[in-house]
């Protein structure tokens, strides 16, 4: 009995210390428990009103202008009814290295903003400004500058999926073409075969080119001269693995870059007309399989070998790859960005530097162990510092990006741009706009 009175005499003390301790306290204000982010809430308002250049073509006009009163309105509805709000605009000048900022307009709902506010700035271009820039094109210092674009009707890709050789080649052409001296689509596997004789096509400059196999695993191969047996087919293995090793003198004779969108290089050869009944088989018409003896072909007619056949498979699989930090950098160069990491099943080993004398020139992913995923590899003779012939080879696993091909050259041949110096006057308009809160507790 004893102790359950001194129980209900506990309970009674911790309620009465509770009760009185409750009268006695002062909550905070729901403002200091959860305050608004006045300058947040500025910036966000402001981009909003220019998501379809609104802002930025009313804070050029006139300061009588109607169109300020129509801003106010919009203003007010995009504001919660308790925030007050004053916008300024100022014209930006600069002179003798200073910006000066001059008073054009303000517009406000209040005639002020309470205790408490906060603002954002936001800078805009006057809408009839342009930026522009010139492209120093690939070439213009010395020889070469020519990009030759695999563009054959008479033959067809693997591991494109998504894509034919033609489509890939257009896109190519509209991201490339600025960045050379000329660019010359080679539209059937006879034209290909006159540029591998070393005729040009229309006037264009033949030694240093750029050559991109739109068709990526897949190679185009003119018939005639070049799958004849000793030249292009290899007759005691039944293989087409000689053209890849022709391929690979051309390459090293005109000082060429040759480059491999995507997959294991020169794994078929491929035309219509030559192989109209034959297939990959993945049910692919018009190719012959070669498989890794294209490859290994190329390397040795680029290091001027004696060929030898050799079917051994050389690519490793380092499976998720990132670009490199100069890649990041020439991506904000150029204005191309790709995704920063991609799947390589189809790199290739840095044994074949020392094998086939190549110098990695650049590196469009970060090195795997001894697995390169993407690069530039310029072949260069023992002893000597002059380069003759390049493979581009992107490793990776289809579907293939164009824009890293695209950077992949413009990393290795780095073309300037040079961008035009703006000097008119009345072009920047800084807006601020500063907020208050009133009403409620």
């Amino acid at each position: 009995m004893m102790r359950t009175i001194e129980v209900l005499i506990v309970i009674i003390i911790i309620t009465a210390a509770f009760l009185i301790s409750s009268f006695f306290a002062v909550l905070p204000s729901p403002r200091q428990v959860s305050p608004l982010n006045l300058r947040r809430l500025a910036l966000t308002t402001l981009q909003s009103l220019d998501s379809d250049y609104a802002l930025s073509e009313v804070v050029f006009s006139e300061p009588d202008d109607p169109v300020w009163s129509q801003l106010q309105i919009a203003l007010s509805a995009c504001l919660p009814p308790n925030i007050v709000f004053n916008l300024t605009v100022y014209e930006v000048h600069s002179e003798g290295g200073t910006e000066l900022y001059v008073l054009k307009k303000s517009i406000s709902n209040a005639e002020s903003l309470g205790i408490q506010s906060d603002a954002a700035s936001y800078l805009v271009a006057s809408s009839n400004v342009t930026y522009n820039y010139r492209i120093e094109r690939v070439g213009a210092s010395g020889g070469g500058g020519t990009l030759y674009i695999l563009n054959c009707t008479d033959a067809n890709g693997w591991w494109i999926t998504g894509y034919t050789a033609q489509s890939l080649a257009g896109d190519l052409y509209n991201l490339l073409s600025p960045y050379f001296q000329k660019t010359i689509p080679i539209n059937n596997t006879q034209q290909l075969g006159q540029v591998l004789n070393g005729t040009a096509l229309a006037g264009e400059t033949l030694q240093n080119a750029v050559v991109i196999n739109t068709c990526g695993e897949a190679v185009p191969i003119p018939s005639g001269y070049y799958n004849s047996s000793g030249v292009g087919y290899d007759a005691s293995h039944s293989s087409y693995a000689r053209y890849s090793y022709t391929l690979g003198q051309r390459v090293r004779q005109y000082n060429w870059t040759w480059v491999s969108i995507v997959g294991y290089p020169l794994y078929y050869v491929s035309n219509t007309g030559l192989f109209p009944n034959e297939q990959n088989d993945w049910g692919i018409y018009g190719m012959r399989s070669v498989g890794a003896a294209g490859l290994n072909a190329f390397l040795q007619g680029l290091d001027n070998q004696a060929y030898s056949y050799d079917s051994g498979w050389i690519t490793g699989e380092p499976g998720l790859v990132y670009l490199s930090s100069n890649t990041l950098y020439y991506c904000n160069y150029y204005g191309i960005y790709p995704s920063s990491y991609q799947t390589s099943t189809r790199a290739l080993p840095s044994s074949i530097l020392s094998t086939y004398h190549l110098n990695v020139t650049s590196c469009i992913f970060n090195q795997v162990g001894n697995w390169i995923p993407g690069a530039v590899y310029r072949h260069a003779s023992v002893g000597s510092t002059n380069y003759t012939g390049s493979l581009f080879a992107l490793g990776l696993a289809r579907t293939p990006d164009i824009r890293l091909t695209a950077l992949g050259l413009l990393c290795d041949y780095k073309p300037r741009l040079y961008r035009s110096d703006y000097n008119a006057t009345d072009t920047s308009r800084l807006v601020v706009l500063q907020l208050g809160q009133v009403g409620g507790v």
